[in-house]
């Protein structure tokens, strides 16, 4: 990003001078990189956006513009995704259906096989809860989506750049992440895959200039340019860039590998502990590092301020932009809970701290 900013400083696509052609071959590059990380053949399939909510919104409102029109969806979605719908369900008087979560943050891909109707255009799931960590098994959803003929977007801000994923395995049409995660770069970046052969039944949300045809009024018809108008965020996509090429080289086994050390360790921790409660699945192999937890006696807000102020553990407290999987858990009527999020650069050292202090404030009223 310091280079950028020094030696580049340019626009891509909007030059023949050699910092603007550095500028295009970082996007290029970044491109690449994510394809490579994710399985994907054709970079371009990767639309870059602004962050994974800009990204949910394009792949939603630009495949939803008719009124009649079923969307299944989950109890367990981040409100980038209810938000959209709810918004579609005012403007065009769209149908939602919810699937429930078990108490473990889990839906059963045959009740979305059950949920389908003629008129269903699409399907769309979080990967990886942001709330409790359970993984959804988006291969089974993909097959059901595939066998209908309906289209299928998943949520990955909490997967990818966490758990090896490949895009032609979960057979979907339209996957959504952000930048500043597990890829390790600035805010303000994102990426919305799409599927070679599905851009066409996807609208722009916006047009304008792209650096190329500007010869013609209209929008570009190929991708990216389709969906990519105006400068994009280039210092932030350098950032990206460098992040997503860490990834790589570290290797995605090894960096999963790391976090299922660092899951168990927090579960084993903070394992029957009066007072204090950890919700979401115990299973490892079917999880992220993303711990909700509650303490008795204590607001969600209040916790995390004392996390903070005694021991300088940052969380988050409150329903994380997402009631309806605080209402499957069970902790919507606690006003939430205090979400740990566990990353590449935490040592097992440092879950067990966060783990013993969870245990001191639920031992102890001196703290409060």
């Amino acid at each position: 990003m310091m280079h950028y900013a020094r030696n580049v400083g340019a626009s891509a696509g909007r030059g023949a001078y050699h910092e603007a052609v550095e500028a295009s071959e970082i996007i290029h590059q970044t491109r690449r990189r994510i394809a490579q990380l994710l399985g994907a053949s054709r970079p371009e399939s990767f639309i870059m956006t602004f962050n994974c909510t800009d990204g949910l919104s394009l792949a939603i409102k630009g495949l939803i513009t008719e009124p009649d029109c079923h969307i299944i969806t989950t109890m367990m979605e981040h409100n980038s995704v209810l938000r959209p719908l709810s918004a579609l369900q005012e403007q065009l008087g769209i149908e939602v259906t919810y699937i429930q979560a078990d108490k473990e943050g889990y839906i059963d891909p045959e009740e979305i096989r059950k949920a389908v109707r003629k008129n269903t255009r699409l399907i769309v799931i979080v990967h990886g809860s942001n709330v409790c960590g359970s993984v959804q098994d988006i291969a089974a959803v993909g097959k059901i989506a595939r066998e209908h003929d309906i289209a299928y977007l998943v949520d990955a801000a909490q997967t990818v750049g966490h758990l090896p994923i490949d895009v032609n395995d979960i057979q979907v049409d339209m996957l959504a992440f952000p930048g500043h995660k597990a890829l390790l770069g600035p805010l303000g970046t994102g990426v919305l895959y799409i599927r070679p052969g599905f851009a066409s039944k996807l609208r722009p949300l916006k047009e304008g200039g792209t650096g190329s045809k500007s010869e013609i009024p209209r929008q570009p018809d190929f991708l990216p340019d389709r969906f990519e108008s105006g400068s994009h965020n280039l210092i932030g996509i350098a950032g990206l860039n460098a992040g997503v090429a860490f990834l790589l080289e570290r290797g995605m086994d090894r960096i999963r590998a790391h976090e299922v050390e660092l899951c168990q360790a927090f579960l084993s921790h903070t394992e029957k502990v009066d007072g204090l409660t950890v919700y979401g699945p115990r299973d490892i192999e079917k999880r992220v590092g993303v711990f909700s937890v509650s303490v008795e006696g204590y607001e969600p807000g209040e916790l995390a301020a004392v996390l903070e102020q005694h021991f300088s553990l940052l969380t988050r407290p409150g329903l994380h932009c997402a009631p309806f999987a605080h209402e499957s858990l069970g902790t919507f009527d606690l006003g939430g809970t205090v979400r740990f999020s566990l990353g590449p650069f935490l040592a097992k050292e440092d879950v067990e701290f966060a783990a013993n202090a969870l245990k001191q404030i639920a031992c102890s009223t001196a703290l409060k």
